[in-house]
């Protein structure tokens, strides 16, 4: 059985629904279907994907969605994030997408928002949009190991997966351990060990942002396989598949 997981389709319903039919297309040995933020974005379609998504069809699963950072700066428009003023929408895209945003999603999708899940815990993996410290934070193939590894001993997981850089990524940690150490003012030392097991970081790629490709991944839980998807889609459209073993 394995595990389909999205993140970024950022409203665009043709890659959201290209990627089900790559997915139907291949197997029905499929338990979950995960979406990991990034659902709505600043378009038009992002209305009907959010209906889509909440109203599978008949043999389709149930999507579980979490929060991503478009959802966030959709919260903090509508008053009901944890900050004020959409700063770093505003810093990021401008004006002109802020008021795009305000008139793509409603009201009554943001209250549904409102009441997404941070993210999701399975077996030992975490799932998530950025990782256990922010929806912002982005983990890359270039993120320091250091980094790395708090993020997964925070929530003491062996496997993270993470759609905020928007890559497909495998990026593997050996078992070992880490030790750091802290000196006060007067000159008293505390140090603390913290041991890892072998452990992997997974970036799950992005539905909807490249128009005519969308990218997501695959995950058998019983064997720690990871599956990297391409589907291509619209008038040049094709399939392709990198697949990497976890050894």
């Amino acid at each position: 059985m394995k595990w389909a997981i999205l993140s970024g389709i950022e409203g665009n319903l043709a890659a959201y629904e290209a990627v089900l039919a790559d997915i139907k297309r291949q197997s029905r040995s499929y338990e979950a279907l995960y979406i990991l933020g990034d659902l709505v974005g600043p378009t038009p379609e992002s209305e009907k994907l959010v209906e889509r998504v909440r109203k599978p069809f008949r043999g389709e699963l149930e999507p579980l969605v979490c929060k991503g950072w478009w959802e966030e700066q959709c919260l903090i428009l509508h008053g009901l994030g944890a900050n004020g003023e959409p700063t770093e929408l505003l810093e990021k895209y401008g004006g002109e997408t802020v008021k795009l945003l305000w008139e793509s999603v409603s009201r009554q999708t943001v209250q549904w928002i409102r009441n997404l899940d941070f993210g999701f815990f399975e077996l030992d993996c975490l799932l998530i949009h950025g990782t256990s410290v922010s929806v912002s934070e982005k983990l890359t193939p270039e993120t320091s190991p250091i980094i790395m590894c708090d993020r997964l001993s925070r929530m003491q997981a062996n496997n993270l997966f993470c759609g905020r850089s928007g890559l497909s990524f495998q990026y593997q940690l050996q078992a070992g351990s880490i030790t750091t150490a802290v000196t006060t003012l007067d000159s008293q030392a505390y140090s603390k060990t913290i041991k890892m097991t072998q452990s992997q970081i997974i970036g799950v790629g992005n539905v909807g942002r490249t128009p005519g490709e969308a990218t997501y991944t695959l995950y058998n839980p019983n064997a720690n396989q990871v599956e990297f998807k391409t589907v291509r889609y619209g008038q040049s459209k094709g399939f392709a598949v990198n697949k990497i073993k976890a050894i």
